[in-house]
């Protein structure tokens, strides 16, 4: 239902830090209609090429500052994620992603308060890296 919030088009990039590549990032909007508390993130995963990325490899933020693992994020109640405004994404992967095109899927899963069920996007895209 929200998977066309999953995933940003255009967002997928290598990061550096300090001259190193240390891995990639994409953007995501939230899969559900009102905003909610990252503690409220059920999961993320990522895929590239089709291969699994570890959750302990995954990052989260909302203002590209401060970075949260998934499992740190379980316990984050001070920062909220609004509609319309992007999560980041990380992979830690030294190198990141290879020059050229890769297909990378994203699954963001959320709860909420009225709905007993996590709500799930899933998007893939095949994405350029230059």
């Amino acid at each position: 239902m929200f998977d066309n919030n999953v995933f940003l088009a255009d967002s997928c990039k290598n990061v550096e830090e300090n001259g190193t590549v240390i891995g990639y990032e994409m953007k995501t909007n939230i899969t559900y209609y009102r905003g909610i508390p990252l503690s409220m993130v059920e999961y993320v995963k990522v895929a590239a090429d089709g291969e699994e990325v570890p959750a302990e490899d995954i990052r989260i933020s909302l203002d590209q500052e401060d970075w949260f693992t998934l499992k740190e994020a379980e316990t984050v109640t001070t920062y909220k994620w609004e509609y319309g405004e992007p999560l980041y994404v990380r992979v830690l992967k030294e190198g990141g992603l290879s020059k050229g095109t890769h297909k990378v899927k994203l699954t963001v899963a959320t709860r909420t308060a009225y709905i007993p069920v996590p709500l799930e996007g899933i998007k893939e895209r095949e994405v350029e890296i230059a």
